[in-house]
């Protein structure tokens, strides 16, 4: 049995919600999408992957093959726009069949996994911040400071397929454990510690730690758009 919660907010200082998400225990699948590009293709661009992926999942097929699939289509779209705006979106993903869990991303959103009383991100940001970290050229204590902590190495419409990178992960889904997925609206509001200490919340229902996540977060002043699906395994 999957108990799910989700939700999205606009953020403080943004008009318009550029992510989108899905969230579907039938199928197992769940994912956070965040847009990019501004005049809506941001908004395109999300929507246009978080559909793709849902129908090349629905038709058998595996999650990092369904998450290229919605990258080529994304660069089909945007390659034959009228404008040069570019069209991209990260896409964060779960998939749990039977005892089983598979997760694939591109970008900075993430996906973490809350396993006896710890909370671990399983995911790896696409960012340039990241490379910095993993050179030895920036603490990681002031990454989330960092000017450039939004700039991306991969994204799904920007990044061509043969130089994409899609990460992922595979492990079982005991009883207990649960999954966050979010877009950097949620981490650039809250560090991990305050994620952990909503989602150990077990006296909480699932969609209630969702928006105890999404009041911290604006209480954290958000400048960006929030998403954020909690999937407890029970």
């Amino acid at each position: 049995m999957i108990e799910f919660g989700h939700g999205t907010h606009v953020g403080l200082r943004r008009t318009r919600n550029e992510d989108t998400y899905y969230a579907d225990p039938v199928l197992g699948l769940f994912l956070v999408a965040d847009g990019m590009g501004g005049h809506q293709h941001g908004e395109v661009a999300s929507a246009l992957v978080r559909d793709t992926i849902v129908d090349q999942v629905a038709c058998g097929r595996g999650l990092v093959e369904a998450v290229r699939g919605a990258g080529e289509r994304l660069l089909a779209r945007s390659g034959g726009a009228s404008d040069a705006l570019p069209m991209g979106t990260t896409v964060a993903a779960l998939r749990l069949v039977g005892e089983r869990y598979e997760v694939a991303w591109v970008g900075d959103s993430r996906i973490y996994l809350w396993q006896r009383g710890t909370l671990r991100q399983v995911s790896h940001d696409h960012s340039l911040v990241q490379e910095l970290v993993e050179a030895g050229q920036l603490d990681p204590a002031v990454a989330s400071r960092h000017p450039q902590r939004n700039v991306l190495t991969q994204a799904l419409g920007v990044t061509a397929i043969d130089q994409l990178h899609i990460g992922m992960a595979r492990g079982t889904a005991e009883t207990g454990v649960a999954f966050v997925l979010c877009s950097d609206g949620l981490t650039e509001a809250l560090p991990d510690a305050a994620i952990a200490r909503i989602v150990a919340r077990e006296e909480l229902a699932a969609q209630e730690c969702v928006d105890q996540l999404l009041l911290a977060a604006l209480d954290g002043a958000a400048d960006d758009n929030i998403t954020v699906i909690l999937a407890r395994v029970r």
